[in-house]
């Protein structure tokens, strides 16, 4: 059973590396995410070590060199935990603790720390427990120490907390029951999709922490909860709603990141069946992100993977309100303008202007150019239900004039 627990902050290090797949400012904006994930687990970063190394060493990840000096730091600070953002073997990860004699853990075990903090529902609890005990598998040897010091925190909710489950014959049945009755939730909720009748689906998609439940409640009046943490919300929240005389269903779903682990994807299929079935999407980005382009890219490449790209796509990038373009002085000739010192207006005459009208700049939060963006969903929502529905499209105007 998933256990949620108020945590005080715990002293954090965090380890990245500089490789052929990744730059050092590569390294430090996901590093940054990383902390923030650290601090929605529970946990306060102290410092951070990067390491140019490529490829990682086989049984510490990091260099001999590096792993004294965070050794070193761990001892003079007392420090609780290291996380490092990239997936360690189960070999790393026992190798490690050893040395350091703290808790050790990847990015994908703090991912799924904090989905196990933030499943709410029977359904996605169950769907988190499913991915952490086949995280968990290969490393129960490691798991033994961790339930031998009785520590909790970050990356200790969850299986074997309350029961010490080391044998891999267990974890394994425990495995194949989450399965199977996750299979039977699945039928369960098919059924509920299949009775919501042949009303027009629009699913809110996008980067975790990119505002798409606070634009769902502005547009259903509804009270999802919003947050601004990572992962705020686990479950997918389907609203009835109405702009103009013209009934539509709106779907927001999980939060994507890069490096989401391939457990969760697997887990959260299901529930990403919200996105598959959608008539269209609104891919909501933040665009007061420095990288809001790479979350793009990351959350169309699961897009992909669920068989959901090619679907109609509105681009609604939100958060205007809190865009700010980095300075730049004309007269500086050594500094080239970039894209970083677009202003709005310049950015929609980029690639942006190329989408033939699918791109949107609003702020839900303030609820700025919201009438437009509503009269953009009602024509693509009247397009598909006059298609559907050719016998009674006298009910619906040409268009949306709001007041």
């Amino acid at each position: 059973m998933i256990e949620e627990r108020t945590l005080s902050h715990e002293k954090t290090i965090l380890v990245g590396v500089i490789n052929s797949r990744q730059n050092i400012e590569q390294v430090k904006e996901y590093l940054d995410e990383l902390e923030f994930l650290t601090f929605t687990a529970g946990g306060k970063v102290q410092k951070r070590f990067v390491q140019k190394i490529d490829p990682p060493n086989t049984k510490t990840f990091i260099g001999s060199g590096k792993i004294e000096e965070v050794m070193n730091y761990v001892k003079a600070n007392d420090i609780s935990s290291i996380i490092f953002d990239d997936e360690l073997t189960p070999a790393q990860q026992g190798n490690i603790e050893k040395i350091l004699k703290i808790k050790v853990l990847d990015r994908t075990g703090l991912i799924l720390d904090i989905f196990a903090q933030r499943a709410q529902s029977s359904y996605a609890r169950n769907q988190v427990e499913l991915a952490q005990y086949q995280y968990l598998l290969p490393r129960l040897k490691g798991l033994w120490t961790h339930l031998e010091r009785q520590k909790g925190g970050i990356g200790m909710r969850g299986p074997g907390e309350t029961e010490i489950e080391t044998d891999r014959r267990i974890v394994r049945d425990k495995i194949s029951l989450l399965k199977k009755k996750l299979i039977s939730i699945d039928k369960q909720m098919a059924t509920q999709r299949g009775n919501r009748g042949a009303l027009v689906r629009v699913a809110l998609v996008g980067y975790t922490n990119v505002g798409k439940s606070t634009l769902m409640n502005v547009i259903a009046k509804s009270d999802v909860f919003a947050e601004n943490k990572l992962f705020a919300t686990l479950d997918t929240t389907v609203r009835k709603v109405v702009i103009g005389n013209l009934p539509f269903l709106l779907s927001d779903t999980v939060g994507f990141i890069r490096k989401l682990p391939t457990q969760l994807i697997e887990a959260f299929k299901s529930t990403l069946d919200e996105v598959h079935e959608a008539d269209f999407l609104l891919h909501v980005v933040d665009i007061s992100h420095p990288n809001f382009e790479e979350h793009i890219e990351s959350v169309n490449k699961i897009l992909k993977e669920i068989s959901s790209l090619n679907k109609p796509t509105y681009m609604v990038f939100n958060k205007i309100d809190a865009y700010k373009p980095k300075p730049w002085d004309e007269n500086d000739l050594v500094e080239k303008r970039e894209e970083k010192h677009y202003n709005i207006d310049e950015w929609q005459k980029t690639w942006m202007n190329r989408m033939n009208g699918y791109a949107l700049f609003i702020s839900a939060l303030n609820k700025k150019n919201l009438k437009q963006f509503r009269n953009k969903v009602y024509d693509e929502v009247r397009k598909i239900h006059v298609t559907r529905f050719p016998y009674n499209n006298f009910l619906y105007p040409e268009t949306l004039v709001e007041k």
